[in-house]
């Protein structure tokens, strides 16, 4: 009996997802949410080869910025990944895989890589593994493989792989004739009458050193950067960090630039599994249940006189009434109201935020951190009030603030306090004042989550007033 090919899981997590603003921001994106289903798409990722023989552990490849969520997410679920290499920035999909392969022949490993976006959606788990099976023998023996989209309309939101000569009759794999930019209307439709195209799915299969091989041959200047990001980069923990410096002049280029629309060894197997890549609230409705009335509908919703929306309320009741074909997204500090037609310009918001230089692109009202959460409840002219969780046995940095003073009062749990040179406990009901200038930390030594309010005041309440000097998370000052 052949003895099965070792998978290695290259998870890609870098994107923002701006269409699928206001739950997806920079700082909390598209692959850490649960838009179908329990489980964050980053999770149902992970999953996605559970059942198959030889499969290793994930390597991942994220934002430096969501490196704690996303190892929390791995280890929720059980899967913690081989490693999490950081980019200090997005260089698009070919840097990032290259960081994966050069970390998997340091140990060792040059099996067949699945290169898979952290961001998608496949309901059939049997009609995709079943591909990733057939894709392994084709890339062991060198081929760099892409998985092809079996259309099912007429999209020119997607790019296209026109299929060539059959590698094996009655297979479903093809050799590579043409990668196809994302066509016009009546373009796409002619795709999809001929019958010879495919969605270009963002998938990939390969070995670590061909795709090595074929970078050096076809992009040297992207292989030359990484290389020397990844050989100057250092051990955090459970992370890999890369040369800041060398990665940023790396050039961005994706995977099918830098390499697959030039190499002569590109392979392509049909994929039928109802994927898609959730690009746009029109698209999650898509791929999300209906009730009678073609509506979509989470969260705390009255509708009368309303069709095909996708409807969605995360804090407060949304009521739609007479709408058609509309999507409404509520969050605790937005509202997208959109017709499904200009699904794919939200990001033109997020666009106008950035230009505006307000936060709600990048934050939500309740921000993450390695040691657990703060939440927004009531600003003015120099003051603020949040609600802090701190998960039990987790520490903020020993810090300072140029500008601000703070008040903390304990609603729940038990605090350790540094102030200056004292130390001392806070319980329930119980509050401290930290002067401004002074050094402090907080901590939970407790077994139940610590909540406190804190009150914020001073001339400048940004988060960027903060001087760490310690820092169990190694979080560098930017």
């Amino acid at each position: 009996m052949t003895k099965p090919l070792a998978i290695h899981p290259v998870i890609l997590s870098g994107g923002a997802g701006s269409r699928l603003w206001p739950l997806s921001r920079e700082h909390y994106p598209k692959p850490l949410l649960p838009l179908v289903g329990d489980k964050s798409l980053l999770e149902q990722t992970a999953c996605r080869l559970d059942g198959l023989p030889a499969v290793a552990a994930p390597v991942l490849v994220c934002n430096e910025e969501h490196r704690f969520l996303t190892a929390e997410q791995l280890r929720r679920i059980g899967k913690p990944a081989a490693a999490i290499l950081l980019e200090p920035v997005g260089r698009n999909t070919a840097p990032a895989l290259t960081l994966a392969a050069l970390f998997l022949l340091e140990q060792g490993q040059d099996e067949v890589m699945l290169v898979m976006p952290a961001d998608h959606v496949i309901p059939d788990i049997a009609a995709f593994q079943a591909a990733v099976l057939q894709g392994s023998q084709l890339a062991a023996a060198g081929q760099l493989v892409t998985f092809g989209i079996v259309p099912t309309h007429a999209e020119t939101g997607y790019g296209y792989i026109r299929k060539g000569a059959a590698l094996d009759s009655g297979t479903g794999a093809y050799q590579v004739a043409q990668f196809v930019e994302k066509p016009d209307a009546a373009t796409a439709c002619s795709y999809l009458d001929a019958g010879t195209y495919l969605w270009n799915s963002g998938i990939f299969m390969m070995r670590a050193s061909r795709w090595l091989e074929e970078l050096a041959q076809h992009r040297p200047d992207i292989l030359k950067s990484c290389r020397e990001a990844y050989e100057g980069g250092t051990r955090d923990s459970d992370f890999r960090r890369v040369a800041a410096a060398a990665f940023k002049a790396c050039p961005s280029d994706s995977i099918d630039y830098a390499v697959m629309e030039k190499t002569d060894r590109a392979a392509v197997v049909a994929l039928d599994a109802g994927w898609s890549d959730i690009g746009s609230w029109s698209s999650l409705a898509d791929v999300s249940s209906a009730d009678v009335n073609g509506n979509v509908v989470r969260g705390d919703v009255l509708t009368h006189a309303t069709r095909n929306s996708l409807l969605m309320s995360h804090h407060r009741l949304v009521a739609a009434v007479g709408i058609q074909d509309v999507v409404i997204v509520e969050t605790s500090d937005a509202v997208l109201v959109v017709n499904k037609d200009h699904a794919q310009d939200v990001k033109e918001i997020v666009a106008q935020l950035k230009l505006g230089a307000r936060d709600e692109h990048k934050f939500h009202r309740k921000v993450y951190r390695p040691w657990g959460a703060y939440e927004g409840v009531d600003s003015a002219p120099r003051f603020q009030v949040k609600r802090l969780t701190v998960n039990p046995g987790a520490s903020l940095s020993l810090q300072m603030h140029h500008h601000r003073a703070e008040h903390w009062i304990v609603v729940t749990g038990t605090a350790r306090v540094t102030r200056g040179e004292e130390v001392f406990i806070l319980s329930e009901n119980q509050s401290t004042y930290i002067p401004l200038g002074e050094k402090h930390r907080l901590e939970n030594p407790g077994a139940i989550p610590l909540e406190i309010i804190e009150v914020q005041s001073g001339s400048y309440l940004g988060e960027d007033d903060i001087v760490r000097f310690e820092d169990i998370y190694n979080r560098v000052e930017k």
